[in-house]
């Protein structure tokens, strides 16, 4: 039978020899904040459009999302105008969020230098979840507006209640919540903590759910055991704000893809066949406008 189109709306691609780009987590000497040494398996080699492409090629990946994954480099627009490069080559990615310090003094510039590239869509502050009330901040977060920017918003259950703060006091930026929220632990108060800040989040229009990283929460997952995850964030957000990634080739090390797309074709074969095209392709291409 054949597979269901999908679009991943979480990849990175990275090339540990380029010479303006710096890849701080997967590098040989440095500890994951939370998955430890595992990361540096990714850095031992280079993963590039065309890798992408042959890996998905099995699962019907008909568009893809990347998501910044250089950390550290000294010029963040560079790896914006690698990624456009390698658009223009392979086709992937088809539209690119990638990293500006929205706190910082040039913040603007660089929003700027990155809306150069014609697949540029939206901006993910890694380190943002620790200063999302900062004056500083909410200027450079207010910018994404102007540059009709997606925010990328890479946080857990403990600041949902701030992000919830920040939507409704910016209903015209779209936000997405990357990850599946961080569902970290297994804890049953942990957990109730996520779906009370998930809820929270889901109430604000303009805030979509990314069902993307479980791997990394659960490394010995299976389909029923991702399976209330992924349903209750459906149930949250609805079949119009949620959406899939893969969080590729980062899950790669906990399973293969095509594991995961017919983990999450599996998980929601009860839902309509809108519904379903929805949230595998629809909602992806409504919000990254790809």
């Amino acid at each position: 039978m054949e597979k269901p189109e999908f679009v991943d709306t979480h990849v990175h691609f990275y090339d540990m020899q380029h010479p303006e780009l710096v890849y701080a987590h997967w590098a040989p000497d440095v500890d994951h904040p939370t998955l430890g040494k595992q990361m540096r398996k990714l850095g031992e080699r280079n993963f590039v459009a065309e890798d992408y492409i042959a890996v998905t090629r099995p699962s019907n990946v008909v568009k893809a999302v990347h998501v910044q994954a250089a950390i550290g480099s000294p010029d963040p627009v560079k790896e914006t105008e690698w990624l456009q490069e390698a658009a223009n080559r392979t086709g992937f990615p088809h539209g690119i969020i990638a990293f500006a310090d929205l706190s910082a003094p040039d913040a603007e510039t660089v929003l700027g230098g990155h809306c150069e590239y014609h697949n540029m869509r939206g901006i993910r502050d890694f380190d943002s979840a620790g200063h999302l009330t900062d004056s500083r901040f909410l200027h450079g977060f207010g910018l994404l507006e102007k540059y009709d920017l997606v925010a990328s918003m890479n946080i857990t259950w403990e600041q949902m209640d701030t992000v919830r703060s920040l939507a409704d006091s910016h209903p015209n930026i779209r936000m997405v919540i990357d990850h599946t929220g961080g569902p970290w632990e297994r804890d049953p108060d942990y957990l109730e903590s996520w779906r009370r800040g998930m809820a929270t989040v889901a109430g604000a229009d303009n805030v979509w759910c990314k069902i993307s990283g479980l791997g990394m929460t659960d490394h010995d997952w299976t389909v029923d055991s991702i399976r209330p995850f992924v349903l209750y964030c459906i149930e949250t957000f609805g079949t119009e704000r949620s959406f899939f990634g893969t969080n590729w080739p980062v899950d790669s090390l906990w399973s293969g893809y095509a594991d995961v797309v017919d983990a999450y074709t599996e998980i929601i074969s009860g839902f309509s066949a809108d519904e379903r095209e929805s949230l595998f392709v629809k909602n992806a291409e409504r919000l990254y406008r790809i």
